[in-house]
């Protein structure tokens, strides 16, 4: 058996902020699951619905800036909220290299079923509604310090 030192510590798995938050990241999708799938929504999706809720008629550019996602992981997320009713693509009359993306009634309607899932997170993390927000307050800025670093 290998002798540790304090040299190691550092490279011990729970010292690991990345794992920290990569584990709270699964427990995240596994407590988000049975909510979304009541919504017919995967997680990734639901992101984009949330997007539009707060903005209607956002270009897909836009859409991958909000979620730092790129356009080959966006696209195939849009064609299949397209395929379900819940948002229409069209081109930008200014632009017509600019896709639009906008609700349809069904989309819209799902908001008020979407609606009882932050209730839902609240109660499962078992936290207030003050910590949650100084938590992910923390989190935004320790993710915009290292997109510093990359120039993003």
């Amino acid at each position: 058996m290998a002798r540790k030192s304090s040299a190691d510590f550092p490279l011990r798995l729970d010292n690991q902020i990345c794992f920290a938050v990569y584990s709270t990241a699964h427990a995240f999708n596994r407590v988000y699951k049975p909510l979304l799938d009541k919504l017919g929504l995967t997680y990734p999706q639901y992101l984009v619905m949330l997007v539009l809720w707060e903005r209607d008629g956002v270009a897909v550019k836009d859409i991958g800036e909000r979620l730092f996602l790129d356009s080959g992981t966006l696209t195939p997320l849009l064609k299949r909220l397209e395929a379900a009713d819940l948002i229409k693509r069209t081109r930008s009359t200014e632009d017509e290299r600019q896709v639009l993306i906008a609700l349809t009634a069904k989309g819209e309607s799902l908001r008020e079923k979407a609606r009882a899932v932050p209730q839902s997170i609240l109660a499962a993390s078992a936290c207030s509604v003050g910590e949650l927000v100084t938590m992910k307050n923390e989190i935004v800025a320790l993710r915009d310090r290292l997109n510093a670093v990359l120039g993003e």
